[in-house]
């Protein structure tokens, strides 16, 4: 982690290009007066760093950081390559993005350049190292932030030297062989069979489909493509500057980049979180993604780069965040393993595309409500000090797969309402409500680590990875997977069967889950399937499948229409673990409470106010189909929540250090809570004694001896 700072970092984004410089020295002060630890400098800084090719002017920048080693402030100082300058675009012309229509994007904007191009990536190099042997031995320097949010405008180019690189990464993807590519792009189909990888371009606008294999090819690429530009920043500081850690800040769960890919390479995974203040449920999905970054991480702590203080500028309607709010969404990022807060950004802007956006330091100055919230936070964030460094532990593992996900979601299947990330943060927020603590993994992990895995959707498996999955089951593991999975391979071909004819779903899946899948029956819009779980009735939206047992118990069971009577949801006893297919969309809205008529929940006879050999029963609590599946699977696994017997909308976490266990109480009700179930002998260390209720959007870190 960053070692020049000890404690729990706390800042901003500091652009003082914006300001005359007498402002400098009073905004340093201030940052005193808010406990701030951390400054990130020159992101958009290109422009005055090189104002030409040949000149530079690094005085304004050597006087700031030396103004912050003075006030004790780290620095997190920014390679400044996210916006070429002026000067750059209009003699490089050539280096502007490209759509996929045609249109070349102009300057006036941010992050207009084409990843693949020499000279973009040798003037941003250029600069990176211009920057870091000039402050390679400043005191102030504790962190490197290469370029800014890869992929916020530009995921990819259509130009023709985009068109050049993307040849390159297929040749050595395919060992220059184009039989191999035809192959894995099924070229066959549609006559479009290729002969030399010079009759290849990116997937431009067509007359109709584009080859899927090429698509699937080109997201991969496209996310390679703005790595190769930070890993060539990244490998000159580490030249430079072995020392000081490398960072970029990633965007959450974005789709258009492989981050476990990207986070290999990181030395501190970073995140900017911007939830809506306007969604009553942002919070579930804002602990998610801060899950999936300590994941990506391996367990190490993360940071937090950027948050809004309040409201946002770039939403049709921009809610500002209460001030319960936004210290109880700050607090939560270090429950879920920040070891920094920081923001965008310090000083409002007076002028440009985020002049409404706020800051630590509001336009109305040291008046503001904002500003007092700003003192506030970092005191408070001084107090939790020693919780840096510590960790977080978890028995449940849900599989994320960028491949997986690119394909799932291509054009020409059964359903374009299927969405991984929607499909995964419903599964998620019933772990979530139950303070569950969940790891993410990548598709090729060992998971035999944890106690319940889960596999939302494996459109795309490999026989290799669903021998993993096997293994893991085999072994005493529980899986519960979802719907649409088990189809595909890494090539996006449909798995068939040895021979390579006769195949069927799931694929590699079948005899670890027990079921064959006949049919895929996608639900319409606005229309839902009742599905019979623990003697009660499910909705199921989106999808749902015949579904025959080859060996697995029938757990669920559709309860009208084409379907009805047929199995749902399954369970299949395989080695010393058990298998779960979900083979619905039941995340939707609360069942009906009903008791299910028309037979049996299980094969064994289960009655429907009694509990199926599952462990599925009426008295089980779920707002949703899912969170019923996932509480019995949850029982078979033996996992319970973090701290049990807290009232719902409590979210509660653990990090844990060699001799104290740190609890997170968060509040997310909005009416005062009991906390007699806490733990009686742990002390708050926000307050210094043990809180017996709290208040509305209230937090507690209680302290407890190991």
């Amino acid at each position: 982690m960053i070692t020049r700072v000890s404690g729990l970092l706390y800042g901003a984004d500091y652009n003082p290009e914006q300001w005359p410089e007498p402002v400098w020295e009073r905004d340093a002060k201030l940052m005193g007066e808010a406990g701030v630890t951390m400054v990130t400098l020159g992101v958009f800084s290109w422009a005055r760093l090189q104002p030409a090719e040949q000149e530079w002017d690094f005085g304004w920048l050597d006087r700031l950081l030396d103004l912050f080693h003075a006030h004790g402030i780290a620095v997190d100082l920014a390679t400044a390559t996210a916006s070429p300058p002026a000067w750059f675009v209009r003699r490089y012309p050539q280096t502007l993005p490209v759509t996929a229509d045609g249109v070349r994007l102009e300057f006036g904007s941010r992050q207009h350049y084409c990843p693949s191009s020499p000279i973009y990536r040798a003037a941003a190099t250029r600069l990176a190292r211009a920057v870091a042997e000039r402050y390679r031995e400043h005191p102030a320097l504790a962190l490197w932030h290469i370029h800014n949010e890869y992929g916020d405008h530009v995921t990819e180019c259509f130009c023709a030297e985009s068109a050049r690189d993307f040849r390159r990464w297929l040749r050595d993807r395919y060992s220059d062989d184009i039989g191999q590519l035809n192959f894995a792009w099924g070229t066959e189909f549609w006559a479009q069979r290729y002969s030399h990888f010079e009759e290849i371009e990116p997937p431009r606008r067509a007359p109709g489909p584009v080859n899927p294999g090429q698509l699937l090819d080109w997201r991969r690429f496209s996310s390679d493509a703005l790595l190769a530009c930070f890993l060539a920043e990244r490998a000159v500081l580490k030249e430079v500057t072995p020392q000081v850690p490398v960072t970029t800040n990633f965007m959450s769960m974005m789709k258009d980049l492989d981050y476990w890919t990207w986070a290999a390479h990181e030395d501190v995974v970073s995140d900017d979180a911007y939830p809506d203040p306007a969604d009553a449920s942002a919070h579930v999905a804002a602990a998610m993604n801060y899950d999936l970054m300590r994941s990506l991480g391996g367990g190490r702590p993360w940071l937090l780069l950027e948050q809004a203080p309040s409201a946002v500028s770039w939403r049709a309607v921009n809610v500002p965040k209460p001030p319960e709010l936004r210290r109880l969404w700050s607090v939560q990022t270090v429950a879920r393993g920040a070891d920094g807060v920081m923001h965008f950004q310090w000083r409002a802007s007076r002028a440009g595309a985020e002049k409404f956006h706020s800051a630590l330091l509001p336009h109305g100055g040291t008046g503001t409500r904002g500003w007092r919230e700003t003192v506030r936070l970092g005191a408070e964030l001084k107090l939790l000090a020693e919780v840096a460094g510590s960790r977080s532990q978890s028995a449940v593992a849900i599989v994320l797969d960028w491949n997986s996900w690119w394909a799932l979601e291509a054009e020409d299947h059964p359903s374009a309402r299927v969405r991984l990330k929607e499909q995964i943060l419903s599964w998620y927020a019933e772990l979530y409500a139950r303070n569950v603590a969940v790891d993410f993994v990548p598709p090729d992990a060992e998971p035999a680590g944890y106690r319940l895995v889960l596999a939302p959707n494996l459109y795309s498996v490999s026989r290799e990875n669903a021998g993993r999955l096997a293994e893991y089951v085999r072994g005493g593991g529980q899986l519960v997977c979802g719907f649409f999975s088990g189809i595909v391979d890494e090539l996006d071909h449909v798995h068939q069967g040895i021979d390579g004819l006769d195949g069927g779903y799931p694929g590699p899946l079948t005899e670890l889950l027990g079921v064959a899948v006949d049919e895929w029956w996608p639900i319409p819009d606005g229309e839902a399937v009742a599905v019979e779980i623990g003697g009660r009735s499910w909705p199921a939206t989106r999808w749902s499948e015949w579904v025959e047992t080859t060996g697995a118990e029938v757990v669920g069971r559709y309860r009208r229409g084409v379907l009805a009577g047929r199995p749902a949801v399954t369970r299949n006893a395989f080695g010393a673990g058990g298998a779960w297919y979900v083979s619905c969309d039941l995340g939707g809205a609360e069942g009906s409470g009903e008791q299910a008529g028309g037979g049996p929940l299980g094969d064994s006879g289960g009655g429907s106010s009694g509990t199926s050999s599952s462990g599925i029963s009426t008295s089980m609590v779920g707002s949703t189909g899912i969170g019923a599946v996932l509480s019995a699977a949850l029982a078979a696994a033996g996992v319970g929540p973090v701290l049990p017997g807290l009232p719902a909308g409590v979210e509660v976490t653990c990090r844990r250090s060699d001799s104290h266990s740190y609890y997170f109480l968060l509040n997310h009700n909005d009416r005062e809570v009991s906390l007699a179930a806490a733990p009686a002998d742990a002390v708050d260390l926000l307050t210094g004694g043990r809180p017996s209720h709290l208040a509305a959007h209230g937090v507690a870190v209680l302290k407890q001896g190991r």
